[in-house]
Protein backbone atom coordinates (compact mmCIF):
# COMPACT_ATOMS: atom_id res chain seq x y z
CA UNK A 1 0.00 0.00 0.00
CA UNK A 2 1.17 3.48 -0.58
CA UNK A 3 0.51 6.66 1.29
CA UNK A 4 -0.84 8.47 -1.80
CA UNK A 5 -3.56 5.86 -2.22
CA UNK A 6 -4.45 5.93 1.47
CA UNK A 7 -4.80 9.72 1.25
CA UNK A 8 -6.88 9.56 -1.93
CA UNK A 9 -9.20 7.09 -0.20
CA UNK A 10 -9.56 9.33 2.83
CA UNK A 11 -10.15 12.45 0.73
CA UNK A 12 -12.80 10.68 -1.34
CA UNK A 13 -14.58 9.88 1.91
CA UNK A 14 -14.44 13.56 2.88
CA UNK A 15 -12.55 16.54 1.40
CA UNK A 16 -10.35 17.94 4.16
CA UNK A 17 -7.60 20.31 5.12
CA UNK A 18 -4.19 18.82 5.79
CA UNK A 19 -4.72 19.02 9.55
CA UNK A 20 -8.22 17.50 9.38
CA UNK A 21 -6.89 14.75 7.14
CA UNK A 22 -4.02 13.97 9.52
CA UNK A 23 -6.43 13.84 12.48
CA UNK A 24 -8.91 11.59 10.64
CA UNK A 25 -6.09 9.46 9.28
CA UNK A 26 -4.74 8.72 12.76
CA UNK A 27 -8.23 7.59 13.86
CA UNK A 28 -8.93 5.25 10.95
CA UNK A 29 -6.40 4.30 8.29
CA UNK A 30 -3.62 5.06 10.75
CA UNK A 31 -4.43 1.92 12.71
CA UNK A 32 -2.90 -0.15 9.91
CA UNK A 33 -0.89 2.37 7.87
CA UNK A 34 1.00 5.00 9.84
CA UNK A 35 2.13 8.36 8.51
CA UNK A 36 3.39 11.48 10.26
CA UNK A 37 1.76 14.86 9.74
CA UNK A 38 4.83 15.94 7.77
CA UNK A 39 4.57 12.92 5.46
CA UNK A 40 0.89 13.66 4.85
CA UNK A 41 1.55 17.32 4.02
CA UNK A 42 4.44 16.44 1.68
CA UNK A 43 2.29 13.84 -0.07
CA UNK A 44 -0.60 16.29 -0.51
CA UNK A 45 1.77 18.59 -2.40
CA UNK A 46 2.84 15.67 -4.64
CA UNK A 47 -0.78 14.63 -5.23
CA UNK A 48 -1.65 18.16 -6.28
CA UNK A 49 1.39 18.36 -8.57
CA UNK A 50 0.33 15.04 -10.16
CA UNK A 51 -3.14 16.48 -10.84
CA UNK A 52 -4.86 13.95 -8.58
CA UNK A 53 -6.16 16.45 -6.01
CA UNK A 54 -6.90 20.13 -5.94
CA UNK A 55 -6.87 22.52 -3.05
CA UNK A 56 -8.47 25.83 -2.38
CA UNK A 57 -7.87 28.34 0.37
CA UNK A 58 -10.54 28.31 3.05
CA UNK A 59 -12.25 31.67 3.24
CA UNK A 60 -11.96 33.27 6.65
CA UNK A 61 -9.56 30.66 7.95
CA UNK A 62 -6.45 31.74 9.82
CA UNK A 63 -3.12 31.08 8.20
CA UNK A 64 -2.81 29.09 4.99
CA UNK A 65 -5.55 26.53 5.59
CA UNK A 66 -6.47 24.73 2.39
CA UNK A 67 -9.10 22.09 1.70
CA UNK A 68 -8.13 19.22 -0.59
CA UNK A 69 -10.48 17.23 -2.79
CA UNK A 70 -9.89 14.45 -5.30
CA UNK A 71 -9.98 15.19 -9.02
CA UNK A 72 -11.22 12.66 -11.61
CA UNK A 73 -7.59 11.70 -12.39
CA UNK A 74 -7.03 10.90 -8.72
CA UNK A 75 -10.12 8.72 -8.58
CA UNK A 76 -8.98 6.94 -11.76
CA UNK A 77 -5.54 6.37 -10.21
CA UNK A 78 -7.09 4.91 -7.07
CA UNK A 79 -9.23 2.54 -9.17
CA UNK A 80 -6.17 1.52 -11.21
CA UNK A 81 -4.11 0.86 -8.09
CA UNK A 82 -6.94 -0.99 -6.37
CA UNK A 83 -7.17 -3.47 -9.26
CA UNK A 84 -3.48 -4.42 -8.98
CA UNK A 85 -2.55 -7.63 -7.14
CA UNK A 86 -1.66 -7.02 -3.52
CA UNK A 87 1.82 -8.06 -2.42
CA UNK A 88 1.88 -10.51 0.48
CA UNK A 89 4.22 -9.36 3.23
CA UNK A 90 5.58 -11.90 5.66
CA UNK A 91 5.28 -11.19 9.35
CA UNK A 92 8.24 -9.22 10.64
CA UNK A 93 7.89 -8.91 14.40
CA UNK A 94 10.78 -8.42 16.80
CA UNK A 95 8.84 -10.11 19.60
CA UNK A 96 8.88 -13.39 17.69
CA UNK A 97 12.69 -13.28 17.52
CA UNK A 98 12.92 -12.48 21.24
CA UNK A 99 10.76 -15.50 22.10
CA UNK A 100 12.80 -17.70 19.78
CA UNK A 101 16.02 -16.39 21.35
CA UNK A 102 14.66 -17.26 24.79
CA UNK A 103 14.47 -20.86 23.63
CA UNK A 104 18.26 -20.94 23.14
CA UNK A 105 19.72 -18.46 25.65
CA UNK A 106 17.12 -18.49 28.39
CA UNK A 107 14.13 -16.31 29.07
CA UNK A 108 15.50 -14.10 31.83
CA UNK A 109 14.07 -10.60 31.40
CA UNK A 110 11.67 -11.52 28.61
CA UNK A 111 8.51 -11.62 30.73
CA UNK A 112 8.40 -7.86 31.25
CA UNK A 113 8.55 -7.17 27.52
CA UNK A 114 5.90 -9.77 26.76
CA UNK A 115 3.66 -8.38 29.49
CA UNK A 116 4.10 -4.88 28.09
CA UNK A 117 3.15 -6.12 24.61
CA UNK A 118 0.19 -8.03 26.06
CA UNK A 119 -1.15 -4.89 27.72
CA UNK A 120 -0.65 -2.87 24.54
CA UNK A 121 -2.60 -5.40 22.47
CA UNK A 122 -5.33 -5.63 25.10
CA UNK A 123 -5.73 -1.83 24.93
CA UNK A 124 -5.88 -1.89 21.13
CA UNK A 125 -8.42 -4.71 21.22
CA UNK A 126 -10.60 -2.75 23.66
CA UNK A 127 -10.36 0.32 21.41
CA UNK A 128 -11.37 -1.65 18.31
CA UNK A 129 -14.32 -3.19 20.17
CA UNK A 130 -15.42 0.27 21.33
CA UNK A 131 -15.22 1.54 17.74
CA UNK A 132 -17.28 -1.43 16.56
CA UNK A 133 -19.94 -0.74 19.17
CA UNK A 134 -20.06 3.01 18.44
CA UNK A 135 -19.87 2.88 14.66
CA UNK A 136 -21.58 -0.36 13.67
CA UNK A 137 -23.86 -1.94 16.28
CA UNK A 138 -27.55 -1.30 15.75
CA UNK A 139 -27.05 0.63 12.52
CA UNK A 140 -28.29 -0.38 9.07
CA UNK A 141 -25.35 -1.69 7.10
CA UNK A 142 -24.61 -0.30 3.68
CA UNK A 143 -22.06 -1.98 1.41
CA UNK A 144 -19.56 0.73 2.32
CA UNK A 145 -20.13 0.19 6.04
CA UNK A 146 -19.88 -3.58 5.61
CA UNK A 147 -16.46 -3.24 3.99
CA UNK A 148 -15.26 -0.85 6.70
CA UNK A 149 -16.56 -3.25 9.37
CA UNK A 150 -14.63 -6.11 7.74
CA UNK A 151 -11.40 -4.12 8.13
CA UNK A 152 -12.21 -3.47 11.77
CA UNK A 153 -13.04 -7.15 12.37
CA UNK A 154 -9.67 -8.13 10.89
CA UNK A 155 -7.99 -5.76 13.36
CA UNK A 156 -10.00 -7.29 16.21
CA UNK A 157 -8.97 -10.81 15.20
CA UNK A 158 -5.31 -9.77 14.92
CA UNK A 159 -5.39 -8.26 18.41
CA UNK A 160 -7.16 -11.33 19.85
CA UNK A 161 -4.51 -13.57 18.30
CA UNK A 162 -1.66 -11.48 19.68
CA UNK A 163 -3.24 -11.33 23.16
CA UNK A 164 -3.55 -15.13 23.14
CA UNK A 165 0.05 -15.48 21.91
CA UNK A 166 1.40 -13.27 24.71
CA UNK A 167 -0.69 -15.06 27.33
CA UNK A 168 0.61 -18.42 26.10
CA UNK A 169 4.23 -17.24 26.11
CA UNK A 170 3.86 -15.89 29.64
CA UNK A 171 2.49 -19.27 30.78
CA UNK A 172 5.49 -21.01 29.22
CA UNK A 173 7.87 -18.58 30.92
CA UNK A 174 6.42 -19.22 34.41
Amino acid sequence: MSLPHALLTSLLEKPSSGLELAQRFSKSIGYFWQASHQQIYRELVRLEEAGWVQSHADEGARGRKRTYSVLPAGKAELKRWMALPSEHKNLRDEMMIRVRAAAVVGAKGLSDGVLERLNSHREQLALYKAIRKKDFEGKPETRSMALQRRILEAGIEYERLYVAFCEDVLKELE
